[in-house]
């Protein structure tokens, strides 16, 4: 069960499941699924990324428990991005930048499709913030689609925009 949250069930009881909390954090979320599905592939959408965030995947990464990881942040936060690109670029396999500002988090492998939509960034907060759980292959086979769209036809990968900005400097 997720800390804090108690209204949650494990992923094989409840093929769908949505949750309003103040407690329950991005990386709160993503541990919780990992314990259930065991190593998976990872693909997060958000408009913005914090330290905190990165130190919690670093660890959860460290225990094998993510076999990869993209992330898609929005152009809008690159000035935050830069100063944490050298965690970022130790930690996440592939990060993109796109005119994104949504907040899906995808968690697979042979075994298990989850699908979240949430409301908050790879950020810490203490606001409510809400999110649908779903282990539904539609719901998940169309999200996958629509973020590999996004991935591989309206983002830039992370480290060219970085060398560029280092180039100028």
């Amino acid at each position: 069960m997720v800390k804090n949250s108690s209204s949650l069930k494990p992923l094989a009881e409840a093929s769908s499941q949505a949750y309003l909390s103040n407690m329950l954090q991005v990386a709160d979320l993503l541990r919780w699924i990992l314990d259930q599905t065991g190593p998976a592939h990872v693909q997060i959408t958000s408009f913005s990324i914090s330290e905190e965030f990165l130190r919690r995947i670093f660890f959860i990464e460290k225990e094998g428990l993510i076999r990869s990881l993209d992330i898609v942040l929005d152009f809008k936060a690159t000035n935050k991005t830069l100063i944490l690109w050298p965690f970022i670029e130790q930690t996440v396999e592939n990060c993109y930048l796109a005119s994104n500002h949504s907040k899906i988090l995808l968690v697979y492998n042979d075994r298990w499709s989850v699908a979240v939509v949430m409301s908050q960034n790879l950020t810490r907060g203490n606001r409510f913030e809400s999110g649908f759980i779903s282990t539904d292959r539609a719901v998940f086979d169309s999200l996958h689609q629509q973020v590999d769209y996004v991935i591989t036809r309206q983002s830039v990968p992370f480290h060219e925009v970085f060398a560029r900005t280092i180039g100028q400097n």
